[in-house]
């Protein structure tokens, strides 16, 4: 049977050698605190930096200026669209119908007036006859005077008989009765020719009054046909649909959202403490949780809100009750990003973002932005959809207008 043999315990360290890994273990850990400090002082004290952000875009939304009923639905949620794409259409009989009509208005319009300024051009010859009228019936009662007094002497000497002398009379009577009709024709000749003028002095058919009040009847029922169909503002992705085909829908009714992404923004929640020295136009750092490290944006600061998330909550605090603790608060701040980064790594609405803000050059007095540094750090948005509407009614109106001018049928 084998004896087990007792374990020895292991030999005691030395004095020496334990002494000098404590001063190993104490100078690295030194050289660790140094090269933080070192770091800090150079580039973290001059950052501010939060979890507290989530990436924010626009939400346009899609609603009708007039009321229909929905015949056709062309995009559905997570669909992208481009702007000016087609997503709704209601049902355009009745506009079709009005547009005829007022087109038909126009057509008419423009031939009266053509007509009119037609009728200018006969009322001046009308004149002008009146006038040579008038010129040789003067020569006549002229002729017809002298006649007469011809005439006068020569009964008065017995040469010739009293019935000569009453011709002669009833000539002239005749004569003068002849340019006293003549001369009234003429003056109404000259006031419908001036009544034409006058509603024709200083314009030409387009910019006649007719043709304009008619023109602006096309253009009207123009603008209602085209808003039954819905284009897309902007170009980005469709959420929060909510028609159906055959719905009736009222003015303003919201049918869908549209999101471009390509303008997202992140909103920073940094505390009140962070803003000491955060201004306007300051670079900063963002990385989502999404893409992690591999991704990142480089953004600025473009806007500080008006007040904290506290300040405009639907239920917001209320200080001056008695059991009052005091909360460190935060105050969102606005980072634009770089669309062509944007572009390569693209976001989402609510996604949580790391951002850290370079504060290293903090010049003013206070965190809030002029209007001129808003506007320098943000460009306005805007969408030319409706202004081709415009430019393509004004075409229609002016092929009509050309159309009843030449005589030949507008195009359609």
């Amino acid at each position: 049977m084998n004896t087990p043999v007792d374990k020895q315990p292991p030999p005691p360290i030395p004095a020496p050698r334990r002494t000098r890994a404590l001063l190993i273990l104490t100078a690295l850990v030194a050289l660790a605190g140094l090269g933080w400090a070192a770091y800090w002082a150079l580039f973290e004290r001059h950052t501010e930096s939060t979890d507290n952000a989530y990436v924010q875009a626009p939400i346009v939304q899609v609603t009708p200026q007039m009321a229909g009923t929905v015949v056709a639905v062309h995009a559905d949620d997570t669909d992208v669209v481009s702007a000016g794409t087609v997503l709704v259409r209601l049902e355009s009989a009745d506009a079709r119908v009005a547009v005829q009509r007022a087109e038909a208005q126009l057509a008419q319009a423009v031939r009266e007036v053509r007509t009119l300024f037609g009728n200018n051009a006969t009322a001046d010859a009308s004149v002008r006859q009146r006038q040579a009228e008038v010129t040789r019936l003067r020569t006549d009662v002229a002729k017809a005077e002298e006649d007469l007094a011809r005439r006068r002497p020569l009964l008065a000497a017995g040469v010739i008989t009293t019935e000569a002398v009453q011709h002669a009379e009833a000539a002239l009577g005749s004569a003068r009765g002849a340019l006293a009709s003549a001369q009234q024709a003429l003056e109404v000749a000259e006031q419908q020719a001036a009544s034409g003028r006058l509603s024709t002095t200083g314009t030409t058919v387009e910019q006649h009054p007719r043709v304009a009040a008619a023109a602006a009847a096309v253009r009207e029922t123009y603008l209602v046909l085209q808003r039954t169909e819905l284009p897309a503002p902007v170009t980005g992705q469709v959420v929060r649909r909510v028609v159906q085909v055959g719905q009736r829908v009222a003015p303003g009714a919201m049918m869908m959202s549209l999101v471009p992404l390509e303008q997202a923004w992140v909103e920073a929640n940094f505390k009140e403490v962070q803003l000491r020295h955060m201004r306007v136009g300051q670079p900063a750092t963002v990385t989502a949780d999404l893409y992690g490290a591999q991704a990142v944006y480089h953004g600025r600061v473009s806007g500080f809100g008006a007040g904290t998330g506290a300040a405009f909550a639907l239920l917001p605090a209320q200080n001056a009750t008695g059991n009052w603790i005091k909360i460190v608060q935060r105050v969102p701040v606005r980072i634009a990003l770089d669309p062509a980064e944007v572009k390569a790594h693209p976001l989402r609405v609510g996604l949580s973002m790391q951002v850290s803000v370079d504060v290293a050059q903090a010049k003013g007095a206070a965190a809030t932005p002029t209007a001129a540094a808003a506007s320098a750090a943000r460009a306005d948005t805007q969408t030319h959809v409706f202004d081709e509407r415009t430019e393509a009614i004004d075409r229609r109106v002016r092929q009509i207008i050309g159309a009843q001018l030449s005589g030949a049928p507008p195009p359609r």
